[in-house]
C-alpha cells in the first residue's frame, strides 16, 4: 500500500481512523521494538477495537533505540537527533526523507499557503546539521531563494533594513526565543512602518541556556510590541515526529489532517481523558509510520477538539528539552 500518498491526501475522519488501522497492522509487523512494547504490556494488538485504545510508545525509546518499521534496520536516509542540553540524546532514524520534506510542504501550505509567497529568515545561533528544525527551515530558504530567503548570521543582527520589505513579499521570521530577543536588543530603534502587517514572527521556543526562560505570554507580549504584529506564531514538533502543528494565535495549535492528540491520564499511561482536560500528550503522527506514529510524549497539554490542543509544560519527570519545543516552564 503507498501509505506516503494517502497520508497527505486525507481530508475526513474516516479516511484518517481507516488510514490508522492499515498503519497499525504495518507497524505489528515491521517494528519490532513497537511489537516486543505491546508484548511487554500483555496487549494483543488484534483484540484492539478502538483508535484512541493503540498504546503509545514513550518517546523516550528513541534515546535508547534504533526506532524503524523495515526488515531492513541499517537502511535510511538521514539521523536527526535532538539538541536537549542533559543526558541522552534522541536519535530518528529517517528511512526516507522525502516523508518529511511532503510533511513539511503540505504541513505548511495547510496553514499559511504556497511557500513561494514567502520570503523567509532563519534566526537560529548554531545551524545544526542533525536538527530536523533547521532542516525544515533550510528547506523553505532553498525553496524560495529568489526572493532572498536566508539565514541570519549573529553578526547581521544589528540590521534594522531585515524586515523591511523591498520586494514585495510577505516576510517569514523562524526564530528561537533567544535569539529574536538578541535580534529586538540589536535594533532597539525599531519603528512601525507600512509593511510590518507583512510580517509573521514564528518563534520556536528555546532560551539555550543564554537567558532566563520566561513563559510563552510574557515572550510574546514583547515580540509582539517590537515587531508591531498582532500575534505571534509557534511551531510544535519535536526530533522523534516528522510533522508539525502550528499555533497562529493565543498558542492554540492545529493539527494537519494526518496527526492527532489524545490526552492520557496522568495516573494511568494507558486511559486517555476527555477534552479540556489536562494531562500528558500522546500523539498519533501517520507521517511517522516508517518508525513509529503512536508517540507517547513528556509534554503536559490540552486537548480542545480533534484539531485544536494547547501545550502547558513539561511532565515533572523528563528532561530539558532544546528549541524545537515551545516549554515555557523548563
Amino acid at each position: 500500500m503507498n501509505f506516503k500518498k494517502k497520508i497527505f491526501s486525507i481530508l475526513e475522519k474516516k479516511e484518517f481512523e481507516n488510514l490508522t488501522w492499515n498503519i497499525f497492522h504495518y507497524q505489528i509487523k515491521y517494528n519490532k521494538i513497537y511489537k516486543n512494547y505491546l508484548q511487554s504490556l500483555e496487549i494483543n494488538p488484534f483484540k484492539i477495537k478502538n483508535i484512541s485504545e493503540i498504546p503509545f510508545l514513550p518517546i523516550s525509546f528513541f534515546k535508547t533505540h534504533r526506532i524503524l518499521s523495515s526488515r531492513r534496520r541499517d537502511c535510511y536516509d538521514r539521523v536527526f537527533t535532538s539538541s536537549g542540553t542533559t543526558g541522552i540524546k534522541s536519535k530518528h532514524y529517517v528511512k526516507k526523507l522525502s516523508v518529511y520534506i511532503d510533511s513539511i510542504k503540505n504541513g505548511f501550505e495547510l496553514f499559511y499557503g504556497p511557500i513561494e509567497k514567502f520570503k523567509f529568515l532563519g534566526f537560529f545561533p548554531i545551524l545544526r546539521k542533525d536538527s530536523s528544525l533547521i532542516y525544515m527551515v533550510k528547506y523553505l530558504i532553498q525553496k524560495t531563494h529568489q526572493n532572498g530567503s536566508h539565514f541570519v548570521p549573529y553578526t547581521s543582527y544589528k540590521d534594522i533594513h531585515l524586515i523591511s520589505n523591498q520586494n514585495d513579499k510577505n516576510i517569514f521570521i523562524f526564530g528561537l526565543s533567544s535569539s529574536l530577543l538578541d535580534f529586538i536588543e540589536e535594533n532597539n530603534h525599531l519603528k512601525q512602518n507600512k509593511n510590518q502587517k507583512k510580517v509573521i514572527i514564528m518563534e520556536t521556543g528555546g532560551m539555550k541556556g543564554k537567558r532566563k526562560e520566561i513563559i510563552r505570554e510574557e515572550l510574546h507580549d514583547i515580540l509582539k510590541k517590537i515587531f508591531f504584529v498582532k500575534e505571534i506564531h509557534s511551531e510544535y514538533g519535536m526530533t522523534e515526529m516528522l510533522s508539525q502543528a502550528y499555533a497562529k494565535k493565543n498558542g492554540i495549535f492545529q493539527c494537519p489532517p494526518w496527526m492527532r492528540i489524545y490526552i492520557r491520564d496522568p495516573e494511568d499511561p494507558l486511559i486517555h481523558v476527555d477534552n479540556n482536560k489536562i494531562g500528558g500528550i500522546d500523539i498519533i503522527d501517520l507521517s511517522n509510520y516508517l518508525s513509529c506514529p503512536f508517540l507517547s510524549t513528556e509534554d503536559l497539554g490540552k486537548k480542545i477538539n480533534d484539531r485544536e490542543f494547547e501545550v502547558l509544560g513539561r511532565m515533572d519527570f523528563s528532561d530539558m528539552r532544546g528549541c524545537n519545543l515551545m516549554n515555557p516552564f523548563c
